[in-house]
């Protein structure tokens, strides 16, 4: 398999998900884990995620009762971080190790006949400024749409991977995650989260900092405390924010922790790990203290350990260890589960019957929760909702468009968050609801997601999208697109309820002939301001669909037509 270096090559971030845009206007509606997915009975999907350290692949067939049943497990070390932090950059050889391991992930995946391969990649794919590079290889060598998820969202996902698989019941419990290059902490009960964050704190991420390739040694006590007290100073604001609930219990994820436990367990009781059990700080002590004391082929002996991790297991323990001592934790419970086991719960959570679940509003919540923050009008903000959608499903009966229920939901939190930059400020608002967007790590979406959401809501009025706009030039050509088709509608719903007044009660755009289409409003109250300022985006929507656009008032409709 041929591995071409496109990193090399200057290139626009946001084309990293071309082929997810592509796939998300398919007949079938369904497109990468971004899109409402609309299971037809029983079916397989694959779902791969692309860590830091390692490649997990989750092979499970998605039951008509919503329900589902693992086929299949798979992992495969590749070290995708390897000498990245330093300059922020994805190096080749992890790159092709990647592509190989992705691309064989994929096969197995669709050679047990799934339909779908959901990839989600983490830490240091999102903080690779070659990101776009290696996911266009990714598209090319394994044929899959790579979803790269901000520190937050892969909270999210590990609390909906650990907790469904956990009897925690009400008890506020902490959460932590440590990867390659981030560390997930997560405070929640088994229904609902109630805060989540990532630190920039991992195995790989800290051993590069720390240790240069020729250190095999053991590992001085001064090396050591020096790791934890940058562990600390990178943690405090996080520890502050933690240190307000009452914690009840912590458990701990990921491969860092898993592989600490089993060794804790196997000097402590000269046994094998077993679900349910728990590790004392006392007992991870005493395993730094052994590990510490070993040079590296020492270390890669010691009875439990994974000998791929013994290079990189010290300065995960650090981390662990530092947060246990920072928030008086005496033990950790350990969880084998983890993002790759949350895909397939958020995944159903977005099917038509999505209310069947407990987690299903994530996007929605998240959406309601920055509008609400910033103290938005949401009367108005639903109204516009109501009157985008009017036009969106009306000109796409013309066939103006061929957009489906991805882009009709993204139109959806467009709306709902168009006018939030006026808590800063209304001069200029527009921006101001570009960057709240683009900075709030909405959850339950992913980057392009968020960046077609904010450059909507960020042309909604004045400006026309064009490419001299910064915002409007990072994303790639079908991204474009879809930001020109959705603006058009917001503007003209947004102009519909200019005087936040609900003027309007309906809105549609109608067939005229070739040259033209009527947008039909009916009123139910005077609403000469909305109809002068709608007249203000004539050219522009011509500009977008090639027809003039002709301007008709119905009569006035009663007050109990607006739904």
């Amino acid at each position: 398999m041929e591995f071409v270096p496109e990193w090399q090559v200057p290139t626009d971030a946001p084309d990293e998900n071309r082929a997810r845009m592509e796939s998300a206007q398919k007949p079938d509606g369904q497109s990468a884990q971004g899109t409402k997915t609309k299971p037809a009975g029983e079916h397989i999907v694959g779902f791969i995620d692309l860590g830091t350290n390692s490649i997990r692949l989750l092979l499970v067939r998605i039951h008509a009762n919503h329900s589902f049943t693992v086929l299949s497990e798979q992992k495969e070390t590749v070290r995708l971080g390897e000498g990245e932090f330093r300059r922020n950059l994805l190096q080749p050889e992890a790159m092709r190790r990647a592509g190989l391991v992705c691309a064989k992930f994929a096969e197995i995946a669709r050679s047990r006949g799934a339909d779908q391969v959901i990839c989600v990649a983490t830490s240091a794919t999102r903080e690779a400024e070659n990101r776009s590079a290696f996911v266009r290889h990714l598209k090319r060598v394994a044929h899959v749409d790579l979803r790269v998820i901000s520190g937050k969202e892969e909270a999210r996902l590990i609390y909906l991977g650990v907790a469904s698989g956990a009897n925690i019941g009400g008890k506020q419990t902490l959460f932590i995650d440590i990867g390659g290059g981030s560390t997930e902490v997560i405070v929640g009960d088994q229904q609902q989260y109630r805060f989540l964050d990532s630190l920039k704190l991992g195995a790989i991420r800290l051993t590069g900092m720390f240790f240069r390739t020729e250190d095999t040694g053991p590992v001085t006590s001064a090396k050591y405390a020096r790791i934890q007290r940058y562990v600390r100073t990178r943690s405090v604001r996080t520890l502050q924010r933690i240190r307000q609930y009452s914690i009840e219990q912590a458990i701990g994820s990921s491969g860092t922790v898993m592989n600490l436990a089993e060794i804790a367990v196997r000097l402590a009781h000269k046994r094998n790990l077993v679900k349910g059990d728990v590790v004392t700080r006392e007992q991870v002590r005493a395993v730094i203290d052994l590990l510490c004391s070993l040079p590296l082929e020492g270390r890669r002996e010691v009875p439990g350990i994974n000998p791929d991790r013994a290079d990189i297991i010290i300065a995960g323990a650090a981390i662990l260890e530092t947060l246990m001592d920072e928030l008086s934790l005496s033990e950790i419970g350990v969880s084998e589960r983890g993002l790759r086991e949350g895909l397939p719960i958020d995944y159903l959570s977005r099917t038509d019957d999505a209310h069947l679940f407990d987690q299903s509003s994530f996007r929605e919540r998240s959406v309601l929760e920055l509008g609400r923050r910033c103290g938005f009008d949401e009367p108005h903000a639903r109204n516009v909702v109501r009157l985008a959608w009017e036009l969106f499903d009306s000109a796409k009966e013309l066939g103006l468009h061929h957009f489906g229920e991805w882009e009709r939901e993204l139109l959806e939190h467009a709306c709902l968050l168009h006018d939030v930059g006026s808590f800063v400020s209304y001069t200029n608002h527009r921006a101001h609801s570009y960057y709240f967007i683009r900075n709030a790590d909405l959850l339950g979406f992913d980057q392009t997601e968020i960046a077609l959401i904010a450059n909507v809501a960020l042309f909604h009025h004045k400006a026309f999208p064009r490419v001299k706009h910064p915002e409007f030039a990072e994303l790639d050509k079908n991204s474009r697109a879809i930001v020109r088709v959705l603006c058009s509608f917001l503007r003209i719903a947004e102009s519909l309820d200019r005087s936040h007044l609900g003027a309007v009660a309906h809105a549609a755009l109608r067939g005229s002939d070739k040259k033209s289409v009527v947008l039909e409003m009916t009123p139910v109250k005077d609403c000469h301001l909305e109809l002068w300022e709608v007249r203000t985006h004539e050219k522009a929507f011509e500009k977008v669909f090639g027809r003039q656009l002709e301007i008709k008032t119905l009569a006035v409709a009663p007050a109990a037509a607006v739904s």
